[in-house]
């Protein structure tokens, strides 16, 4: 009985600690703090300058993935899947790069049941992190 109230106060804790925290829910705290501490004084702008290269790759990639998906081209939806997993990862988005590595992993082991379905998760993380990298810019 306790491990699960207990569990489910502390996940709820933090989400409502601090417009910081709360701002970082879709994205990992520690890899978000990992690239303030690259330039912490933000003399050098990194944090947003990756926040909008991340954005734009998002913005031309979406549209690719669209596309190979209604083409049924499974390079291309292999493709957009593998540039999006490392750099999701890398900026804190953690669920979007499982998402993109289950993807590329089911279409590299040629498992296509559920392919759309995997997609469409994907997309729905993708609106769940773009409104998370906004908060992480200047006079959001």
């Amino acid at each position: 009985m306790m491990t699960p109230h207990s569990s489910t106060s502390v996940a709820a804790q933090p989400a409502a600690a601090t417009p910081q925290v709360r701002q970082t829910a879709t994205l990992d705290a520690a890899a978000v703090a990992g690239l303030r501490e690259l330039d912490p004084h933000g003399l050098n702008r990194l944090l947003e300058r990756v926040v909008r290269a991340f954005q734009n790759s998002l913005d031309r990639l979406m549209p690719q993935l669209g596309e190979a998906q209604s083409k049924r081209d499974l390079a291309g939806i292999r493709h957009v899947a593998h540039t999006l997993k490392s750099s999701s990862a890398s900026i804190g988005a953690l669920q979007l790069s499982a998402l993109c590595g289950e993807l590329e992993a089911a279409i590299r082991g040629d498992a296509l049941q559920g392919l759309d379905e995997r997609i469409d998760a994907l997309r729905s993380e993708v609106e769940n992190v773009r409104p998370a990298l906004v908060q992480l810019l200047p006079n959001a």
